[in-house]
């Protein structure tokens, strides 16, 4: 997955998160080409934990200095990711690593665009009027 003007929401700070994101995806894609994702993969996990959390709690931090009225719903979206990113590591650490590796890549680059593409894209305007950038 190549960054893209499309997926920049104009907001440098969020900006940055999100070709985090991108570069941990294509790190685990590329292990995975080389057969080398099962030995990886517990790395990739905590990295995408750690950046998660923290690009998370950044956004929830710029709704509340703006009162974004989605903030709510947002939140509901997160939540739901670190819900799925806690059971794919207690999938991990059950050793039920069959196809693992494809399913946190194929989530990742769906939740990328629908969320980038998506409610990201809703947000943007909202900061930035007000004068978050």
């Amino acid at each position: 997955m190549a960054w893209n003007d499309r997926l920049s929401l104009g907001i440098p700070s969020i900006d940055r998160e999100h070709k985090e994101m991108i570069v941990i995806l294509n790190q685990l894609y590329d292990d995975i080409r080389a057969g080398a994702a099962r030995a990886a993969l517990s790395q990739v996990l905590e990295r995408l934990d750690i950046l998660a959390q923290r690009h998370f709690a950044h956004e929830e931090y710029l709704f509340a200095q703006v009162d974004y009225p989605e903030a709510e719903a947002h939140h509901l979206e997160h939540a739901n990711t670190l819900a799925w990113l806690g059971e794919v590591r207690r999938k991990y650490d059950a050793r039920e690593r069959a196809g693992l590796s494809l399913e946190v890549v194929v989530y990742l680059k769906d939740w990328l665009f629908d969320h980038i593409l998506g409610t990201d894209q809703k947000y943007a305007p909202y900061l930035q009027h007000r004068g978050i950038c």
